[in-house]
């Protein structure tokens, strides 16, 4: 029921976290505001594949 999914930077591209996510409540892709230790700041983070 559940997926694992990563999620990478907007910036700087990298994959920095992993989280679950229901497909079936939730089908398009996350978004969330997280920090990227990379970028050294907070910045916009989406699902990536």
């Amino acid at each position: 029921m559940r997926d694992i999914v990563q999620i990478a930077c907007e910036e700087c591209k990298r994959r920095n976290y992993s989280t679950t996510k229901n497909k079936k409540k939730t089908t398009h892709r996350l978004e969330m505001k997280k920090y990227c230790r990379f970028c050294r700041k907070h910045t916009p983070h989406k699902e990536t594949k």
